[in-house]
């Protein structure tokens, strides 16, 4: 089963930009879509983007968009997570997991969550 391990995560500040990884342990990550989870204290997690196993298609959430983009380099086995104009409310911990299923945004289609990465952002 592919392993999925997250990167990149820090503490930075209201209108910083950070960008996280996630690289696969086995270049079959590339025939799946790669979706970015987040969990904030005290709150359920929710979904944040999902990218085609091509490439070419992309899903993001309402709360992030125009602010995180999505993508992947399969010749990497990695999908990442630009996050610029970064708020205080994007602070949670990062998932990411992959799915069979296209499009994808419900959290009971994905498996294989990496352990997660810690975005704290501070006003």
């Amino acid at each position: 089963q592919v392993q999925l391990v997250e990167s990149g995560g820090a503490s930075v500040q209201t209108g910083d930009s950070l960008r996280l990884s996630c690289a696969a342990s086995e270049r079959t990550i590339n025939d799946y879509t790669v979706g970015w989870f987040r969990q904030a204290p005290g709150k359920e997690r929710e979904f944040v983007a999902a990218i085609h196993w091509n490439g070419q298609y992309t899903d993001t959430a309402d709360s992030v968009k125009g602010r995180f983009t999505i993508s992947r380099d399969n010749a990497k086995n990695t999908v990442y997570l630009l996050m610029s104009s970064l708020k205080p409310e994007d602070t949670a911990v990062y998932y990411c997991a992959q799915s069979g299923i296209w499009p994808s945004t419900k959290e009971r289609y994905f498996r294989s969550w990496g352990q997660g990465t810690q975005v704290t952002v501070s006003s």
